[in-house]
């Protein structure tokens, strides 16, 4: 495997995909999984007592993005190879009911899409059962949302990845509980994400200066203006190409990962990944297993909200 070196960051990826504008789909198979069981942290960095439950829940009916699956493989690695999880994986939506629900220390939304014409995953889904009339969609969908809330509410994780921000996205009580909704995305390019403060725990996975990696880069609206979060990772603005001109920001920076405190519980928003090929770096993936342990309470750090 050939390291990449780009302002000084090594970068750990297939050939010239640091450089490529649209990573391939690569192929699901043992010897990718092999190849990221050996790049996957060989502990926990942060001590812990007992083994947490994690669901890793990827329904989607809007937008599908083939990663899915090799998000869902890498999140069962790191749980296993760490032996700090033990890692379900799903995309029935029966496992977001409230008795399902509880079952699970930390809930993971893996680019859990909706359709553009509600923004809301539950309904899309739930209209699907004719037997349900749109009243009882909505209110039935209504629940879901809230057991997902009290599920952190009442001391639960809940890690969102990349496209998982669009589950709600018209839900306001939703984006203040992930501490944002998404508006747009250019197209994929190379990104150089930085680390806000280099000495928080949840970055010390990554070199000081950062690193490059090959996305989306995603902008934000809804409670994302009132910035309730502590952020790890940004970019600078002026570095991205093909923003929209009406919401043009050449100025300031986005941030890229975050975490914030809701009631007894924790949330993590990450932007990273829309390609396989980013779970290739070593360091994303002990930024990953830092991140679910701080979710699931196996170590505190600093969340204040640098909008308060």
């Amino acid at each position: 495997m050939k390291k990449i070196i780009i302002y000084g960051i090594v970068f750990l990826t297939g050939v010239n995909f640091a450089l490529a504008q649209n990573p391939k789909e690569i192929p699901l198979d043992q010897d990718w999984k092999d190849k990221i069981t050996d790049l996957a942290p060989e502990k926990a960095r942060f001590p812990f007592k007992n083994k947490k439950k994690v669901l890793v829940f990827s329904l989607h009916t809007g937008f599908v993005h083939w990663v899915n699956p090799h998000t869902e493989a890498m999140f069962e690695i790191l749980g296993e190879k760490s032996g700090a999880f033990e890692v379900t994986s799903s995309s029935d939506i029966e496992m977001i009911e409230k008795d399902r629900l509880k079952e699970f220390d930390l809930l993971i939304l893996n680019n859990t899409n909706s359709k553009p014409e509600y923004r809301n995953l539950f309904v899309d889904k739930l209209s699907e059962d004719s037997n349900l009339d749109s009243v009882e969609v909505w209110k039935k969908a209504a629940t879901l949302e809230q057991n997902i809330i009290n599920h952190v509410k009442k001391g639960g994780g809940l890690f969102v990845i990349h496209g998982g921000n669009t589950t709600l996205n018209n839900s306001m009580d939703f984006s203040k509980l992930i501490g944002g909704s998404f508006d747009y995305h250019p197209k994929q390019q190379a990104i150089n994400v930085r680390l806000v403060d280099p000495n928080h725990p949840l970055v010390k996975a990554f070199p000081s200066g950062g690193f490059t990696h090959v996305d989306e880069p995603y902008f934000y609206n809804g409670a994302y203006s009132s910035l309730d979060f502590k952020p790890l990772l940004y970019f600078n603005n002026a570095e991205i190409e093909g923003q929209r001109k009406e919401t043009e920001q050449l100025e300031g920076v986005t941030y890229v990962a975050w975490i914030r405190k809701e009631g007894k519980g924790h949330v993590l928003y990450c932007s990273p990944s829309h390609n396989g090929q980013s779970f290739e770096n070593p360091d994303l993936l002990q930024f990953y297993l830092d991140g679910m342990q701080y979710l699931v309470g196996d170590v505190e750090v600093d969340e204040t909200p640098i909008g308060k």
